[in-house]
């Protein structure tokens, strides 16, 4: 069995009080002032986290919890007269926190009847030495030869038959100590027969053979067991143990985790203790903060609402990297103009207190603006709308939602409550509930257009409903709902009617409108959330009968779409397909073609029917600045269902039933969201500008 399998490691979750430790560890000292230094430079908006994180490690490990010492002495025996080397001098290395020193003592004897001479002046002088030697503290021969080839193999100036001077001594004797295996030097100048003999007294790190680590409550033990692994059974090396040292710090530094190999010691019997500092989180508070001012203000938020957006929590290892994504978090509640944390010492106890400091946004307001219908393709300007609303981002303090819109165009009318609590209280789950009513009336030229005698045919729907949400897990989220819709068709007078110019029927149930109970449940995968980025919609809505007059049905619904970068090209290939079983309104088919669907034909113009297909490839690349140019090709049909719709609408419109188009166009960035422009083809060899705002659906 391989020697390193035996290998023992122990570990100890105990933790030293913070007041005995050395002051060589600021974060842990009991110097307030120090402490806060520190944490003034780890403090971190979410757009500077790289730039203070080397910083904050750097100032928690310093240069090296390692101490080495050496001593230099040269001495000529009394019996000699021959050698005019008649000195003594020491070399101590000690380092203590971030500061190292080097003392050099200068010669304190010098050759009878010789003048006393400055200490620089009398490094330079060079002595002769016949032999180098290394040996024990006691002048006997290492145990270990492969020891003794380390130091003499670490010697550079020390050579046999050669002339050196005191301060190229003290180099070699740095070297021998840098090299790691030993703890102390000491160079003794020996006059013998044959000349100055120089023997290097090395006294040798003690071989590992076990591990004591404390403090460490995130730090896999495996992680520093694969760290010492290799040196079982092997000297010391002081090096090598700075290496580990670095990598268990690099190991916080990469996971931004206030953590750090505080105290290094190595005991009797070849046992390693490693203490490690973790900074836990002793309490988080919330600050608010005058927009304009700056200075401390009373908020509206409530601070529990904050608090429990964040994954951070008493008792963790603090990690900036977590700290980072909470104020992401908070921000993306929409009710805070900017959030940053402080960590701060905790008293002496070597924790740390996180304020959160917040700015908060004006809670509501009014908004005006407009827009373009896509369900409206002809007359002048007959497709635009104005819109008005009143939005409250923070009721009660809770990041509640409430929403009144009304939107009015020619011919059609949006009128929307919507009221939102984005995480019920009490939910460990996130979810969120809205409550909905909403009141529109919407161009039926989708289904029923293309009338004769020109006239204008709206459907109009009142709709309440309440739907909760929640993430089921990364990237994914569901909703379920319940809503209820009474619709029906208008004339143009605003009259209820019940059949179209071609005598179709606008409803279900033979009446002037349709009820419905729709359960509802979807289901959303999103990657990065970008347009171009991989996406996945299901959608199903079930009709329940509570009543024997409401709507029976089930309706399916999927949309898929993957982007794909090459180069500075992009390809976005989406597909589309649905499917109705049941009693349904006509007006509820599934239309097909326009700038949302296929393109090269009006809306609704190829096929409308109880089943759907679409696919589209689109080909973008850059052009100038915001500007980018589209190729496109899209494809369209009802797989044969369109005659199975109450009243067959498609056939009385002499819909094709299925159809493609292709074309080409430019997309540009604005406040707006993207402006698309495009003009294509469809197989019928008719062309068509198509204008829109916003990604296709």
């Amino acid at each position: 069995m391989p020697r390193n399998d035996d290998v023992c490691f122990t570990s100890s979750s105990l933790k030293i009080p913070i007041s005995p430790l050395p002051p060589t560890l600021p974060f842990f000292s009991q110097t307030k002032n120090s402490l806060s230094r520190l944490i003034d430079s780890l403090r971190f908006r979410s757009d500077a986290l790289s730039r203070t994180f080397h910083s904050a490690a750097g100032h928690f490990l310093g240069n090296s919890p390692l101490l080495c010492s050496a001593s230099l002495s040269l001495t000529q025996p009394a019996k000699s007269a021959h050698s005019t080397l008649l000195c003594s001098a020491s070399l101590s290395l000690v380092q203590s926190g971030n500061d190292s020193a080097t003392q050099l003592e200068p010669p304190i004897q010098q050759q009878k009847g010789q003048q006393p001479h400055a200490a620089g002046r009398y490094d330079e002088e060079r002595v002769l030495i016949s032999e180098v030697l290394v040996r024990n503290k006691d002048g006997e021969e290492l145990e270990r030869k492969d020891l003794e080839i380390e130091a003499l193999a670490a010697l550079k100036a020390c050579r046999a038959n050669s002339a050196l001077t005191v301060r190229e001594v003290q180099e070699d004797v740095h070297r021998i100590i840098s090299s790691g295996y030993f703890s102390t030097c000491m160079p003794v100048a020996i006059d013998t027969r044959d000349g100055i003999r120089l023997v290097f007294q090395v006294e040798p790190n003690q071989e590992f053979h076990g591990l004591v680590c404390e403090g460490a409550n995130v730090l896999p033990s495996k992680f520093v067991e694969d760290a010492f692994r290799d040196g079982y059974g092997k000297v010391v090396n002081i090096r090598r143990l700075d290496e580990v040292i670095s990598s268990i710090n690099g190991w916080y530094m990469e996971r931004g985790l206030f953590g750090v190999v505080s105290d290094v010691e190595i005991l009797s019997g070849g046992m390693i203790r490693l203490q490690v500092s973790e900074a836990e989180v002793n309490n988080i508070s919330i600050r608010f903060l005058d927009r304009k001012t700056g200075e401390p203000t009373k908020g509206k938020t409530k601070p529990e609402t904050i608090l429990r957006q964040l994954t951070t929590k008493k008792g963790q290892v603090y990690s900036m990297l977590q700290g980072k994504r909470d104020v992401e978090t908070v921000l993306t509640m929409g009710i805070m103009e900017d959030v940053s944390i402080i960590p701060q010492p905790a008293g002496d106890s070597g924790k740390v207190d996180l304020i959160m400091n917040v700015v908060e946004r004006p809670s509501g307001g009014f908004s005006a603006g407009g827009g373009i219908s896509s369900g409206i393709t002809s007359g002048p300007l007959s497709g635009l709308i104005g819109s008005f609303a009143y939005s409250h981002r923070n009721v009660f303090g809770r990041n509640q939602k409430l929403n009144i819109s009304l939107e009015r165009g020619q011919i059609d009318s949006i009128f929307r409550v919507n009221y939102t609590d984005p995480w019920i209280e009490g939910d460990d789950k996130r979810t969120s509930r809205t409550i909905m009513v909403q009141n529109s009336r919407t161009p039926g030229t989708l289904v029923h257009g293309n009338q004769p005698d020109n006239s204008s045919l709206t459907i109009g729907r009142v709709t309440a409903g309440i739907e909760f949400s929640l993430p089921i897990r990364p990237k994914w989220s569901g909703t379920a709902g319940l809503i209820f819709q009474h619709a029906g068709g208008r004339d143009e007078k605003g009259n209820p009617i019940i059949k179209d110019f071609y005598s179709s029927p606008l409803t279900a149930s033979g009446k002037t409108h349709d009820d419905m109970l729709l359960a509802k449940f979807e289901s959303v995968y999103t990657g990065s959330g970008d347009h171009g980025s991989s996406m996945c919609v299901f959608n199903m809505e079930q009709g329940l009968p509570v009543l024997p007059e409401w709507l029976f049905f089930n309706r399916v619904n999927a949309h898929a779409r993957k982007g794909v970068e090459i180069g500075p090209v992009r390809l976005l290939l989406s597909l589309s397909g649905g499917h109705v079983v049941g009693n349904f309104s006509p007006h509820e088919a599934f239309a097909i073609g326009g700038t949302n669907s296929v393109r090269g034909y009006e809306e609704g113009a190829v096929a409308s029917g109880r089943s759907y297909a679409v696919g589209s490839g689109e080909i973008s690349f850059p052009m100038l600045g915001p500007v980018e140019g589209v190729i496109f090709t899209d494809y369209g049909t009802d797989l044969g269902s369109g005659p199975t719709v109450p009243g067959d609408p498609a056939g009385a419109r002499l819909k094709p039933g299925s159809g493609y188009g292709y074309g080409f166009g430019i997309r540009v960035d604005s406040p707006l969201g993207p402006l698309r422009l495009e003009y294509a083809f469809n197989d019928r060899q008719a062309k068509r500008f198509h204008f829109g705002v916003g990604h296709r659906n």
